[in-house]
């Protein structure tokens, strides 16, 4: 995997995290969504969780801890519910883990109009991909993503990158916009 030194660390490996955790559960899997949380304050505000999960503030200074949300009701597509949450303050960013089907850039224009007619020849079409994403962002502004090809279903051939997925990216980033339409900060819900 290709270094690049814009990347924010510490949501890269928490999104690595993230994809290695269900790479080991396997493929069809339902979407996910995660809030990420600064390490060293979930030790020092749950240090029972933390010790639960085998954390201590020193060497996780630094670092973002992936809390997996409830999972999300498969009658209703990720795109659909992410415009309806907000994350309360303590949430430094947000993940999501979608597999879907793309095709090569030989199939643009080719897709018609029609969703399920789209679907459909989403489905059928020969050089169609099955993939797993998952996408990060935080509320400084951070974006990681990590892709892994179900043909190619190894560790090393995991690619990532900044904004493999601006879609997802820009759906995850309205999550963590804290102020309403008038400007003023949202009250602080659960993230549901």
């Amino acid at each position: 995997m290709d270094y690049d030194l814009d990347v924010d660390p510490a949501l890269a490996a928490a999104v690595l995290e993230i994809e290695a955790h269900h790479a080991a559960a396997g493929w069809d899997q339902p979407a996910g969504l995660y809030a990420l949380v600064d390490t060293a304050q979930l030790v020092a505000h749950e240090p029972q969780l933390a010790a639960a999960l085998g954390l201590d503030a020193p060497r996780e200074q630094g670092s973002l801890t992936p809390i997996q949300q409830e999972e999300l009701r498969a009658d209703q597509p990720l795109e659909d519910v992410l415009p309806s949450i907000v994350w309360p303050g303590g949430v430094h960013g947000c993940a999501a883990v979608v597999e879907r089907l793309v095709l090569p850039p030989a199939a643009d224009g080719q897709v018609p109009e029609d969703p399920a007619e789209a679907e459909e020849f989403v489905r059928e079409h020969p050089g169609r991909e099955e993939v797993r994403i998952v996408a990060g962002v935080t509320r400084h502004g951070s974006t990681y993503c990590a892709v892994r090809l179900r043909n190619h279903d190894e560790d090393s051939s995991v690619m990532g990158g900044r904004d493999l997925v601006p879609g997802l990216l820009e759906l995850l980033r309205g999550t963590l916009d804290d102020t309403d339409d008038t400007g003023e900060p949202e009250s602080e819900g659960d993230g549901r």
